[in-house]
């Protein structure tokens, strides 16, 4: 992810947009181990399944980016994401939210830097553009880690998201 010189405006717009879509692509291989009724499972009535996990990125980044920072129109349902069972097959899940975080890491890329300071109420809250993408950004990575921690619970398996960092050569020469 290397963006070369860069302003800084434009390495936090950029690396915002990148980590967005680095974690969504690690979603969908995370799903793509789990059966339909994993994704719906839920331990207690009060833990979220992943579906619904997937469901409340979608309404999240739509709310905070798509239509806070892009002024497009969104009726959020954020206790529907949360009260959903079996609402929708993981791949139709993965479908929006895939097409969600496109739209917002391509709005988050576009940003006009003199925007970043631009003041917005998103969601009751007063924020600025950066702590709008800021938030989306830390909101994302934390549901995310949520969906690996579950699909490493359901499948046993190690995700191998950082088996790059087992080699000999990390070791010794760390790197970003």
């Amino acid at each position: 992810m290397s963006h070369g010189k860069m302003t800084i405006e434009a390495e936090f717009l950029a690396l915002s947009a990148d980590k967005l879509t680095q974690l969504m692509g690690r979603i969908e291989t995370c799903v793509a181990k789990l059966t339909p009724e994993q994704i719906w499972a839920r331990r207690a009535e009060s833990q979220n399944a992943v579906g619904n996990l997937l469901l409340h990125l979608n309404g999240n980044l739509s709310q905070w980016m798509l239509s806070g920072v892009g002024g497009q129109p969104y009726a959020r349902d954020r206790d529907g994401e949360f009260s959903a069972r079996d609402a929708a097959a993981p791949s139709e899940l993965l479908t929006r939210l895939r097409a969600t975080v496109d739209a917002a890491a391509a709005l988050i890329r576009a940003i006009p830097h003199e925007r970043l300071t631009q003041r917005l109420s998103i969601q009751g809250y007063d924020v600025s553009v950066m702590g709008a993408i800021y938030h989306v950004v830390e909101h994302f990575s934390g549901h995310a880690f949520q969906i690996f921690l579950l699909t490493k619970m359901f499948t046993g398996e190690d995700l191998g998201f950082y088996a790059h960092l087992n080699s000999e050569k990390t070791r010794t020469s760390p790197q970003p």
